[in-house]
């Protein structure tokens, strides 16, 4: 294992007091990821008419493109300084916003839409481009996680690719937040209860990211609601059991035979 990729005690308190964490080394050089970047066509290629690149959703299931990505054990360690050293891979999606996209994302909590317990999560944001306020990058309000998950509503007027988001009143300010700033091939981490969002893209540089979700094998989804929930063992060992395995894919680029629950669908409001 690479030790510049593991986290000082300090980055450790600061993501747990906090929430989230930027600085990190880079997971991938600049040519690592031009080589990425120039694959990824031919994974777009797969999206059926009417489909958006946010339907890209678990495809690591299927894409060795996508699993070696979430399998890199630079990412792991990073990943295991944050939930310790028994934990599974289990989703991953794309969030790209093409230049002058006036697409945002709306204040949110990943752990509204999940139906799984207890709350040991971490999601690895991935840039695929350079990311700052000039192309809609994230922005995340610190130390939000530790509010608990607040209520969420529905709303279909709205340019947020999600129709969840937190209820108008909710006891937040948006003044606070930390404006996300990557350089392709960084990523940055966050707890799956901190309120983020981003807003629309007006410049002409793409914003691409792709995020990848870990959790502590302690984490039960409820299959009830995602029948579909499959995990991918990272490191150490499942003692609890908790979930179905998937099977890891052989091909380059492949979508799954079967549809993933939406976040509307797996969100409570």
């Amino acid at each position: 294992m690479n030790p510049t990729h593991h986290l000082t005690p300090a980055q450790q308190k600061f993501y747990h007091d906090n929430g989230y964490l930027l600085g990190l080394p880079a997971i991938y050089t600049r040519e690592e990821m031009a080589v990425i970047n120039s694959e990824l066509p031919q994974l777009l290629a797969l999206l059926q008419p009417g489909e958006t690149t946010k339907d890209i959703r678990e495809w690591h299931e299927t894409s060795t493109y996508l699993y070696e990505i979430a399998m890199n054990p630079k990412i792991h360690n990073l990943v295991e300084d944050i939930l310790g050293p028994n934990f599974y891979c289990w989703a991953s999606n794309f969030f790209i916003k093409d230049p002058r996209s006036m697409a945002t994302v709306g204040w949110h909590q990943d752990s509204y839409y999940w139906p799984m317990a207890p709350h040991n999560s971490v999601t690895v944001w991935l840039a695929f481009d350079d990311v700052d306020e000039g192309n809609g990058g994230m922005k995340l309000l610190p130390g939000s996680h530790k509010g608990g998950v607040i209520k969420h509503r529905r709303s279909k007027e709205t340019s947020s690719v999600l129709t969840l988001e937190l209820e108008d009143g909710s006891d937040f300010n948006a003044d606070h937040a930390v404006q996300f700033r990557l350089k392709a091939g960084e990523c940055s981490l966050h707890d799956d209860r901190a309120i983020h969002g981003s807003q629309a893209n007006p410049s002409d540089r793409r914003r691409a990211g792709l995020t990848i979700r870990y959790s502590g094998t302690n984490v039960k989804n409820d299959l009830s609601v995602n029948p579909n929930f499959k995990i991918y063992l990272c490191r150490g060992v499942d003692t609890f059991k908790h979930n179905p395995y998937g099977t890891p894919p052989t091909q380059r680029y492949s979508r799954p035979n079967f549809k993933p629950v939406s976040n509307e669908e797996a969100g409570k409001g």
